[in-house]
């Protein structure tokens, strides 16, 4: 009689180097305002990152979310640009893929921005986008 051995397999987290989707930029800038608001939230930067989702909401149907997160679900996308782990879940990459997260500062304020190339339309305001 032969025995087998049953394997279990746990899917991770995938790298961005194995995703088959373009690549989410940071700039340096935004890398380095993001690490700086972990470090002040006393996150460990080696393991937490930042959260870059899509979710249904504004005028032209889906807006962009950001939030800290202290480490990858199972099934995320990770990004890593100057130091900043980036996560993305797999149901958002299909709307983001190939865009680039800058922080910019100016007159109307300061804050995160995403330029995505997929967004065919986007809302007066900015806030909303469709693909």
């Amino acid at each position: 009689m032969v025995n087998t051995l049953a394997q279990s397999t746990q899917r991770m987290s995938t790298t961005a180097e194995e995703s088959e989707q373009p690549e989410i930029e940071v700039s340096e800038a935004a890398s380095n305002k993001a690490l700086a608001l972990l470090e002040e939230e006393s996150l460990d930067t080696d393991t937490a990152g930042l959260r870059l989702f899509v979710q249904q909401g504004g005028c032209a149907g889906l807006s962009y979310g950001m939030r800290f997160d202290t480490s990858p679900d199972e099934d995320d996308i990770v990004y890593e640009h100057h130091g900043l782990r980036v996560f993305v879940d797999p149901a958002s990459i299909q709307y983001i893929a190939g865009s680039v997260v800058e922080y910019e500062t100016g007159l109307q304020g300061a804050g995160f921005d995403v330029e995505n190339p997929n967004v065919v339309s986007e809302c007066g305001c900015g806030e909303s986008f469709r693909t």
